[in-house]
């Protein structure tokens, strides 16, 4: 990925989780996994651990420790009603932007 990418992504990296999570509760790792698999293979484990803590710390989440069969208990992270609004204004927000963009890219002003 190259820089613009990575810059790109950091600035969506949370709606994109947030949208996962509305989907199904997952754990961190899975989480990245998924990531990966939408090809944003350079997507690192502790970036999406970051992020995971400042939406907990937001209260954008609920987090149940569920046993692991190999190590620590997981953190298992699910979307509450306040990060479904965060989510719903995020969806809002890249609506507008993609319209823009893609406005601008048919050279249309």
């Amino acid at each position: 990925m190259g820089k613009q990418m990575t810059e790109l992504l950091k600035g969506t990296l949370e709606g994109m989780v947030l949208a996962l999570l509305a989907v199904r509760p997952a754990y961190g790792y899975e989480i990245t996994a998924w990531l990966r698999e939408q090809g944003f293979t350079e997507t690192a484990e502790g970036t999406v651990y970051a992020l995971l803590v400042r939406i907990e710390q937001r209260g954008l989440v609920d987090v149940e420790k569920v046993p692991s069969e190999k190590g620590p208990p997981r953190k298992v992270y699910t979307l509450n009603a306040r990060g479904d609004e965060v989510l719903r204004e995020f969806w809002r927000s890249w609506t507008f932007l993609t319209e823009r963009i893609e406005q601008l890219k048919q050279g249309r002003q």
